[in-house]
């Protein structure tokens, strides 16, 4: 069975949340408060969150290209979005956040920085899963 472009640019996505999971974990990115890269705190079930992203990544490149694709429709407009209200409030909503705090008074460079891997990771997997799709059919010539 061969293996299609979007297959692979599935993969990538599940490696990625897979360290993005795993990110709290290594001390030299974490200062002494648990702060990652001196801007958010990653809490156990963040962590979750982009293991699960990883893990539904991975399913969908495991199964077919046509799940693949859709992955990164669905996944594109989830994550994406998370990204935009956490910018726009300061929380998002795959965590919980703005249900629990509700609208946050972060600053808005602080903001920007939390949430701009969300858009950009969001937007890259809408571009992929409705622009690159198209152009990287189920029956593309990739080879497995």
């Amino acid at each position: 069975m061969k293996t299609t472009t979007m297959q692979r640019l599935a993969w990538v996505y599940a490696i990625m949340f897979g360290l993005l999971g795993s990110l709290s974990y290594i001390p030299f990115i974490n200062d002494e408060n648990g702060v990652t890269l001196g801007i958010f705190s990653l809490q156990w079930y963040d962590n979750l969150l982009h293991y699960a992203s990883g893990l539904w990544a991975a399913i969908a490149a495991w199964r077919s290209h046509k799940d693949s694709v859709f992955y990164f429709k669905l996944f594109g407009i989830i994550y994406g979005l998370d990204g935009v209200l956490g910018f726009l409030t300061g929380s998002g909503y795959l965590d919980g956040g703005i249900f629990l705090q509700g609208i946050t008074d972060y600053s808005w460079s602080l903001k920007f920085f939390a949430n701009i891997p969300h858009i950009a990771i969001g937007g890259i997997a809408v571009f992929i899963g409705f622009v690159l799709s198209k152009r990287f059919t189920e029956y593309d010539t990739a080879t497995s």
